[in-house]
């Protein structure tokens, strides 16, 4: 083994780049120091791992050229990950190796780092962790390039998945089973949907210009990890892209794709249904607000999308709980809520189910945890109650204007009528199909007819919009309900209780 003297201080690179400019072997705007690092070569055993600089914890070898991603690294929980097993009170040899540099992670297979040596130069989450064996590269810096994979999946023995996952933490096996892990491919395929619907026009949309494998492939990334959570960048809670706890709906990271046609377009022949309108329902934007009307967009809102609620779409949509055997009190499973399912149905044992298992809406069918731990109700009971009251009165409404609709056209949104998606001059039919279509937008696991994801999103905004869209459609087209409903009058009463 060689010894060499100790580098400089990353710091004093930085100076010395700002003064000289770009030293040779630089790679790229965020290396500060050029050639190989001084340190003392690993172990043979370690399979070309570096690790920490000799006696530097803290400061990978990388860190020696890559001062810039080494600083942010240092502020996520992969630095710290050691520390954090040791102090969890719950330390075993089993845990280690996914709080180390070991082959877990990368593409590596084979016993290494960590693993093999049990050196502490191996400690923590590091560098090496997601883009494999440095040595190599540090030797000769243009021979070769070690690029990370952002693929995820159970079976794959190569990133995220290796460490999150298992019972105790299954964050990829909860994923597999969510509408994210899905690509859908005519959509990832057309450039104008692609932002969404592919992983890698998601990061190219957002100006990630970070090297992974998949970055140039014609085949498709689902929405994986790294697509919400930035390997590297701390600065917002869970390494996220963009912020969670946020009073600005456009910021928050669920809305930069959950905020699509969120109100009619009559040049899109798809532009009498709602797609992906579930952010500016949140936030009382969503709709068609018919001309005349008393109500106006972002006036109604409810709990969920005001300040009560920090973290608006994640409060309900990525609840974690713990599961515990019903006779015993141990331990069974812990839910990490990437199923992103709302109040999920529960198996026997009370572990989720994903969307499309369905059950009734009811306290023993479902997790109501969103609910109640995030403090907008005091109980499984007060929440179920809530939202009975709220979809009773919706889908009475979202009933009534649908019948409506069916005495103005019969065909509704089929061709060749008064509600016609591919006639591009729009009427009050089509604004108030629109807001139909809002009212049952995304509630197929509760029943064909169930106005259960509206209902959650913005009651008092859907009440509102179904109630003046019924008025609008008799006042245009001379059409009735049976019953005679003072539709102002309601509308007055919304308006006073988003007030209260």
């Amino acid at each position: 083994m060689s010894h060499r003297r100790p580098w400089p201080p990353v710091g004093l690179l930085v100076f010395f780049l700002a003064v000289l400019g770009p030293l040779p072997g630089c790679v790229d705007e965020e290396s500060v120091f050029g050639g190989r690092p001084f340190s003392d070569d690993p172990a043979p055993v370690a399979g070309g791992f570096l690790g920490y600089a000799q006696g530097q914890a803290a400061e990978p070898v990388c860190a020696g050229c890559h001062a810039v991603p080494a600083a942010q690294w240092r502020e996520t929980g992969h630095a710290g990950a050691w520390e954090a097993l040791q102090a969890s009170g719950a330390a075993q040899a089993f845990c280690e190796n996914c709080h180390t540099v070991s082959q877990l992670g990368s593409a590596e297979t084979a016993d290494a780092g960590w693993a093999t040596t049990g050196d502490a130069r191996y400690h923590d989450v590091q560098c090496e962790s997601c883009h494999g064996p440095g040595e190599t590269h540090v030797s000769n810096p243009q021979a070769s390039q070690p690029i990370p994979s952002l693929a995820v999946g159970v079976g794959l023995q190569n990133g995220c998945g290796e460490c999150h996952q298992d019972t105790h933490h299954p964050f990829v096996e909860e994923w597999s089973l969510s509408p994210h892990s899905q690509v859908v491919g005519f959509a990832a395929a057309r450039e104008e949907c692609e932002g969404c619907h592919r992983g890698q026009g998601t990061l190219k949309r957002w100006g990630v210009n970070s090297q992974y494998l998949e970055k140039d492939s014609p085949e498709h990334l689902a929405v994986v990890c790294g697509v919400c959570h930035d390997p590297h960048d701390a600065t917002n809670e869970h390494q996220l892209r963009f912020p969670v706890a946020t009073t600005s709906i456009e910021s928050h990271l669920c809305a930069q794709c959950h905020n699509r046609r969120s109100a009619p377009d009559a040049n899109s022949t798809h532009g009498l249904e709602p797609h992906a309108p579930e952010a500016a329902l949140l936030v009382g934007d969503a709709g068609w607000f018919p001309p005349g009307s008393i109500i106006d967009q972002g006036e109604i809102f409810g709990t969920h999308g005001s300040g009560a609620n920090e973290e608006l779409c994640a409060t309900c949509h990525v609840s974690s709980f713990t599961v515990r055997d019903a006779a015993t009190g141990d331990f069974a499973f812990s839910a990490t809520g990437h199923l992103f399912r709302p109040i999920p149905c529960l198996d026997p044992q009370g572990i989720p189910l994903p969307f499309g298992e369905t059950c009734e809406l009811s306290v023993e069918a479902r997790s109501w945890s969103g609910c109640t731990e995030a403090g907008c109700h005091s109980s499984a009971d007060a929440a179920l109650f809530a939202v009975t009251e709220a979809t009773n009165r919706i889908q009475e409404l979202s009933d009534d204007l649908v019948a409506l609709l069916l005495q103005v056209d019969p065909n509704l949104a089929d061709a060749e009528g008064e509600i016609d998606g591919t006639d591009p001059t729009f009427n009050v039919a089509e604004g108030a199909f629109f807001n139909y279509s809002l009212s049952i937008h995304g509630n197929s696991e509760f029943g064909t007819n169930s106005v259960v994801g509206s209902t959650v999103h913005n009651p008092f905004l859907m009440q509102a919009l179904l109630a003046a869209s019924i008025q609008a459609v008799e006042d245009e087209y001379g059409v009735m309900l049976p019953q005679v409903v003072d539709w102002d009058a309601m509308l007055l009463e919304i308006l006073r209780a988003t007030q209260r």
